[in-house]
């Protein structure tokens, strides 16, 4: 018996020294040579290969280290790429008397990372999502190969076949509107099954950080789409999900080592059994959990709170977002890694011009600020904005870089101004007084800008995919157009939501879908197409020109970009804020109530001055304003002098 165990060992052992080695990918697929970080780790996945020896034999590259992780079939490959050139390097992977020899692709870099240039104030981001927007290429619509294999328009939460080649198709549509950076929300894989009811159509759910979802394009395409929207003056902010990632990426399935995700216990077998199921009320409330199933509370003040418990802290941070996408740990030091070289390698592979990162407070705060510290030392003029979803301003502004609200810094340059979006949205529906209600919202949160350490790197917008649409299920033109106008004249870098031009509406009350309609004309058989002034009805094609003619307008206006900020208190309904660089002047000048109203000039005679007239940029008239200036009920006048 003895004899035949040793036998055994000894087959066992002569197996292993000649089994074959395997890699069946590396992350990142490439990279890039002259970077000022020259570290570099490569993510090798196939089956047992952590236990391999690697050897590199290439100018300029050495192996600094090597982690071996908990699963057998992960390792991580630390590469230092100092003096190294563009060329292909060849990696060798050994088990045994066993090699493996790969290919690996260095490349120069298109320009240096100060040469790349972000979004800005300057800029008006233009959001939309791809699924939703137009289909140019039905042939990508669906795939067997993937676990949701649907394309049902009719239904609001599945997949509608928008994709990449429907947007680069109508480039010129953005030109002819004004807007000048185009944000889109995410397109990255998101291989993940539907219900019949519900996908992850959104994007948000991402299964392969390297691949662009086949139903929205190939990665070539993806680059195509940017350099074309650069020829016509457009830039493109990719949207990106640090905190989760989909159930079904590979690393569920497969976790490269126990502390990859924030409380995967859950996932563990011996807690699949019936004492521990357990419903929870969440989002994702028919997905199978258990009692030691850990949710995120979705409340964002313990981060910032002083008094923040320990428990509340934790869900926030390390709660799953919903029962479907996992929560990475970000103090992980090779999951941050990987995360901070996914950004740089779309920066220089596609060419982006920004990004926005999805649920920024829920993630590690001093991972994510590694991870914008980072960009920031790589690309100085590039630009990140944060989805930080908290109403109060002073929560918003210690988000921002540079704050003295807080006690750590998070190099993070613009922030999601959901104060303005919260007020504007109230204020819509109330007359201005004196004192609280109507405009006064929005003087009573702009007066707070001392605490942002640069109130116009703030992105401030009305609506997005994730709100009611600011119109609701009607067609408030007047309400529109004031909010609108704020959100183009004050200190701020605007975001517009898509369809918003042609009157889109909607609301979440049934389901999220109906805020995310498809654009009328992105669809061969679409009975309207609003992409021109002829498919447009009048109403549409008049809030189209109004908006139209205030986006270019505002293109190079550096009274809007780099002027002076002043505001009066709302005063018989009327609130005026207004703009002054080098001798010009404008002012936005909104009655407040459902009747008409008179400007009292000489209240506003420190920006008036002497000035006589004045061009209505809403509508290219003249006003004089040497006397009082009648409004009409809920009128908006942008006054240029």
């Amino acid at each position: 018996m003895k004899k035949k165990l040793v036998s055994l060992m000894m087959l066992m052992s002569a197996m292993s020294l000649n089994a074959a080695v395997t890699v069946d990918r590396i992350e990142p697929t490439n990279w890039y040579v002259g970077m000022k970080d020259a570290s570099l780790q490569l993510m090798v996945y196939g089956k047992d290969v952590r236990n391999a020896d690697v050897e590199v034999n290439y100018p300029g590259v050495r192996i600094d280290s090597i982690a071996r992780l908990d699963s057998p079939n992960y390792l991580l490959v630390y590469l230092n790429l100092e003096g190294a050139k563009a060329g292909e390097l060849t990696m060798s992977f050994k088990q045994g008397k066993q090699t493996k020899k790969v290919k690996y692709l260095l490349k120069d870099r298109a320009m240096a990372g100060d040469k790349r240039i972000g979004f800005s104030n300057e800029d008006v981001l233009y959001m939309l999502m791809p699924d939703r927007f137009a289909n140019g290429n039905t042939k990508n619509d669906a795939f067997k190969t993937m676990r949701d294999k649907t394309c049902d328009r009719t239904a609001p939460s599945l997949r509608h076949g928008g994709d990449l080649e429907g947007i680069r198709q109508h480039l010129d549509y953005f030109n002819e509107l004004g807007v000048t950076a185009l944000w889109f929300t995410p397109v990255l894989e998101n291989d993940s099954p539907s219900n019949g009811v519900n996908s992850t159509y959104h994007g948000y759910a991402t299964t392969d950080y390297y691949r662009v979802d086949p139903r929205f394009g190939t990665n070539d395409e993806y680059k195509r789409l940017v350099d074309e929207a650069h020829s016509k003056g457009l830039k493109v902010v990719m949207d990106m999900i640090f905190n989760h990632c989909g159930f079904d990426h590979p690393w569920v399935a497969d976790m490269p080592s126990k502390d990859w995700f924030n409380a995967p216990e859950w996932l563990s077998p011996e807690y699949q059994t019936a004492e521990h199921q357990k419903k929870l009320d969440t989002m994702d409330g028919d997905a199978k959990v258990n009692d030691k199933y850990l949710q995120t509370s979705y409340k964002l003040t313990p981060v910032l709170d002083p008094y923040a418990s320990k428990v509340d802290l934790r869900e926030t941070v390390d709660g799953w977002f919903v029962p479907t996408m996992p929560d990475l740990n970000q103090r992980n030091p090779h999951v941050m890694k990987y995360l901070i070289q996914n950004s740089e390698w779309w920066i220089e592979t596609v060419g982006i011009d920004g990004i926005r990162m999805d649920t920024y407070p829920y993630a590690d705060r001093d991972g994510m600020a590694l991870w914008m510290k980072t960009l920031d030392k790589e690309y100085p003029n590039f630009n990140t904005v944060g989805e930080t979803w908290v109403t109060e301003p002073a929560y918003t502004a210690a988000w921002q870089k540079d704050s003295k609200l807080s006690d750590k810094n998070s190099y993070l340059k613009t922030v999601m101004d959901f104060a303005f979006f919260d007020r504007i949205n109230q204020a819509k529906h109330e007359e201005t007084d004196d004192w609280w209600n109507g405009m006064n919202r929005i003087y009573n949160v702009l007066c707070y800008d001392y605490l942002y350490p640069n109130p116009k790197s703030v992105m401030a917008f009305v609506e997005n995919h994730d709100t009611d649409r600011f119109l609701g299920e009607g067609k408030d033109t007047l309400a529109l157009k004031q909010a609108l106008a704020l959100l183009l004249t004050i200190n701020r870098t605007p975001q517009l939501y898509y369809g918003t031009e042609v009157l889109m509406n909607g609301t979440k009350s049934v389901t999220d879908g109906n805020v995310r309609k498809d654009f009328p004309g992105g669809w061969a058989d679409d009975k309207q197409n609003a992409f021109t002034a002829e498919g447009r009805t009048k109403a549409q094609n008049d809030m189209f020109s109004w908006t139209s003619r205030l986006l270019h307008w505002r293109q190079g206006n550096e009274v809007i970009t780099k002027g002076t900020q002043t505001q009066f208190c709302s005063h018989k309904g009327i609130y005026v804020v207004a703009r002054q660089y080098n001798g010009k002047s404008v002012m936005t000048v909104i009655n407040g109530k459902n009747q008409a109203a008179e400007l009292d000039v000489k209240r506003y005679a420190e920006i008036i001055g002497d000035a006589q007239k004045a061009v209505d940029v809403t509508t290219g008239r003249n006003v004089i304003i040497s006397h009082n200036v009648k409004l009409r009920p809920r009128q908006t006048m942008v006054l240029e002098f």
